[in-house]
């Protein structure tokens, strides 16, 4: 070992227990164990971590996609590792359990439960459970220490989990739950919660009605079922601050008291009806932030006469963008991934058209997040120079081989456009895809480093 290697090693073993258990918390637990190996002073620090992450899947990064692959062969190591770390484990409250298991094992699925029990009786805080299992303990749905809980349960079948008949999270302030069945057992059952993520059947047998009265976020994933676009969403939540919509629209939302919703998103792929849209809008005029993929809508928008920031995410078209500036007057920032500006005449802007109020008054900033530098960015970006009158500052993200080395001109073409506000300075940044990388479940150490 070189002597820089030692100054290192012995820098780090000088550091209080607490400290060290605190770094090792932050790292998979199959690496925090593997430190066990260093020296006989690193032999045991590794048991007072407090939080235990188990994984035993395999991804594959594909620029901004995440693909979840499956392992198989190493399921006796896997289920010896998380039995010996969870019996060796000296901590007596966990701050996190970590669990996933992307595909089925027999073996792995019948000490599952064991796991989640040591974990509870270890005082766990927040629990991350993502298993093909039927059910789980009961101890998961009465832990009084529980503060944060997701679930991602998956039957063999493919067909989703229940909750037991008996809930009670005294402490639990968030909640992410996928394929379950009957989320509205949750009612009455978490006195404190205040963030929810759940799944939504849409049906026209029953409404889905949620009262959580101390609920401050809320997601909703809808999944398209037999709904002909008569059943309601009903929302009883007076205190919900940001609502997050995707999935497919199929159901009209009913909500009783939102005005202290401040933000909203809406990212549905796709709608069973065009009249659906201007339901969820009309109920959402009052929100300050407002972020939405891109929909066709042939009903008017609404006026959203408080909205200060406006996200479209996606590709739109002029007319598209046009309507939503012209239904915020408030408009501060504009923030927009892709255009299709091709059906748009350039026109001077003493002979356009009606500009819309927030250009002339509001709109201070605009982030260009995908811009490809085409004939229909140059567009977009004239459209809104010439006639913004107060901006400040314009945000052009770009990927790197157009700003420097495929067209160096680029820059140089967005600096001509006239503007309209003396103020608005134009900044150009890098965007920049990731490239693609794969991690996979690596067993062969962990075994042996219990000894």
């Amino acid at each position: 070992m070189s002597s820089t290697s030692e100054n290192v090693d012995n820098r780090l073993s000088m550091m209080p227990e607490d400290i060290l258990s605190r770094i090792l918390s932050l790292m998979p637990t199959k690496f925090a164990v593997r430190t066990s190996v260093l020296s006989k002073r690193w032999r045991y620090t590794w048991t007072s971590v407090t939080n235990l992450d188990f994984d035993y899947t395999r991804y594959l990064r594909s620029n901004e996609k995440i693909i979840k692959k499956y392992v198989d062969g190493n399921e006796e190591n896997f289920i010896k590792f998380v039995d010996r770390a969870l019996k060796f484990c000296r901590t007596s409250h966990v701050k996190l359990f970590r669990l996933h298991v992307s595909n089925y094992h027999h073996a792995i699925g019948s000490s599952v439960s064991n796991w989640i029990d040591s974990a509870v009786r270890l005082n766990v805080r927040e629990l991350d459970i993502c298993v093909i299992q039927y059910e789980l303990p009961l101890s998961v749905f009465t832990c009084n220490t529980l503060t944060s809980l997701r679930l991602e349960l998956s039957a063999c079948d493919f067909g989703g989990w229940e909750f037991p008949s008996t809930i009670y999270l005294p402490c639990l302030k968030t909640l992410d739950i996928v394929g379950c069945n009957n989320p509205q057992a949750i009612h009455g059952c978490c006195p404190v919660l205040e963030s929810l993520s759940l799944e939504v059947s849409c049906n026209d047998k029953q409404d889905f009605v949620l009262n959580i009265p101390t609920l401050k976020w809320l997601k909703l994933n809808c999944r398209s079922g037999s709904s002909n676009g008569n059943s309601k969403i009903m929302l009883r939540v007076p205190k919900l601050e940001y609502l997050f919509v995707d999935g497919v629209l199929c159901s009209f939302f009913e909500m009783e008291d939102v005005s202290s919703l401040v933000g909203a998103s809406i990212a549905c792929w796709h709608s069973k009806f065009d009249f659906l849209w201007a339901d969820i809008l009309n109920k959402l005029r009052g929100v300050q932030n407002l972020s939405i993929e891109n929909f066709q809508f042939t009903s008017p928008l609404p006026i959203f006469p408080n909205m200060k920031q406006l996200e479209l995410t996606g590709t739109w078209r002029h007319g598209q963008i046009t309507q939503f500036l012209e239904s915020c007057p408030e408009l501060k920032i504009l923030i927009i991934d892709f255009v299709d500006w091709r059906d748009f005449k350039k026109q001077k802007p003493e002979k356009s058209m009606l500009i819309p109020a927030c250009m002339l008054t509001n709109l201070t900033t605009i982030k260009f997040s995908k811009c490809d530098g085409d004939t229909c960015d140059m567009k977009f970006l004239e459209y809104m120079l010439w006639n913004a009158q107060v901006l400040k500052t314009v945000t052009v993200f770009a990927q790197e081989n157009l700003l420097i080395e495929q067209d160096p001109c680029f820059c140089a073409q967005v600096l001509k456009i006239p503007r309209a506000s003396p103020h608005c300075e134009i900044r150009f940044r890098t965007r920049k895809l990731p490239p693609p990388q794969e991690f996979e479940y690596d067993d062969s150490d962990e075994a042996e480093a219990f000894y």
